[in-house]
This record gives structure tokens, sequence and C-alpha cells, in this order.
């Protein structure tokens, strides 16, 4: 029997942080291969459960959510949603091949640090600066763009490093799959979700750890 029998599985309100103030941490999703797809909502999650798409799990145990009555016993069923689910369907599912650049994700995978000065920032002092600006031929995409507090960014201006005598700090790549899931959930990521995602990271992600 179904243990989420009577839940309700409609697509509801999506709180990320509830009147508490506390951000509601994501479950990690994964293919039947174990490979990690995508963050999941605890309203997303019951929804597999319901539909009994859920074949493993891992992790520890995030939230818990009500069922509906047993007819039986009159008890009200309840299952504890765990950190990290792999989930089944008629077609695997398949980890994304391209990356949205976000100013967020981009200031995480710099550790919230401009990379011309080394200062750490808040997110809102932190601006997108192209290493080859846009007007010298440069492209908007990982490899060319690093985290730049706002006096950096409008110092260098459209000059090329080499003519301000400048070096990175860093040098900016692009994340894989396991790396760019860490970059969009970086402030909310649980151990045991950030453990399984590092043993997929590249030698540059390890700065993410």
């Amino acid at each position: 029997m179904n243990p989420l029998s009577g839940a309700d599985c409609v697509a509801a309100p999506r709180p990320d942080i509830p009147p508490g103030g506390v951000p509601q941490p994501r479950i990690l999703r994964l293919n039947l291969a174990g490979q990690p797809i995508e963050w999941l909502h605890w309203q997303e999650a019951v929804c597999l459960y319901a539909r009994e798409l859920v074949a493993w799990s891992l992790g520890d145990v995030v939230q818990k959510v009500r069922g509906g009555l047993c007819r039986a016993t009159g008890l009200r069923s309840e299952i504890g949603l765990p950190s990290i689910i792999a989930c089944g369907g008629g077609r695997m599912a398949r980890p994304r091949t391209s990356y949205p650049l976000s100013n967020l994700a981009l200031f995480a995978r710099d550790r919230y640090r401009c990379l011309y000065c080394a200062r750490p920032f808040q997110a809102l002092e932190l601006t997108r600066d192209h290493v080859v600006p846009l007007s010298r031929g440069g492209r908007d995409r990982w490899e060319n763009v690093v985290t730049a507090c706002r006096r950096c960014n409008q110092h260098k201006g459209n000059r090329m490093l080499e003519d301000i005598g400048w070096e990175l700090l860093a040098l900016p790549y692009r994340p894989n799959n396991a790396e760019y899931l860490a970059l969009i959930n970086s402030r909310r990521i649980l151990v045991d979700q950030m453990d399984f995602l590092a043993a997929q990271f590249s030698p540059n992600g390890r700065a993410l750890i």
C-alpha cells in the first residue's frame, strides 16, 4: 500500500523560506544510474513517492510528511523524505549538459571573492566581469567571466589585464553537472548532499568543498 495514500500531490505553493526565516533544505534528485539531475522542493518529492517513482534513497531525513488515514487502523500514515532520492520512470533522466550562467552561481563558484583584489564581499557588492571585454571580442560564458567587486570592475573597464598589469587570483572555469548543482544551492546544501556531489567534482571544483 502506498504510504502516501490520501496525501495531497497537487503542486501547491513552494515556500523556500518558512515563517521562521530558515531556508528549507532541497532534496537532491538522481536518476537510476546515480547521476545528479536537479533539486526538488519537498512537495515535488512527495509527488514522486506517491507515484511510486522513487527507487532508492540516501542521506538523512529532511522532512516528515503526514498522509491519509488508514481505514483498517485509523492511524495517519507518515513518511520521512531523505535528502537524496533516485527516481525511475519511462525514460531515464539525463544530466544537463548546459548550465545557465547566473551571477549567483558565478559568485558561488568564486567563493564570493573578487578575483582581482582577493577580498571577500557580500553578493550585493559583487559584479560579473569579462576577462576579455565584450567590446574586444570576449564572450559571456563561464570561461571568460569572473567575480569582481565594483571598484575593481570600474577600474578595469574595457581594458585587458595585461594593459593594467593585473593577474587573476584563479582561472575561470566551466562547472560540470555536479559542481553546478552545488553552486546553485550553495547556501542551503546539506553535508551528505555535498559529500555525494563532491565525489564527482573536477580538479577545478575541489575548491568548492
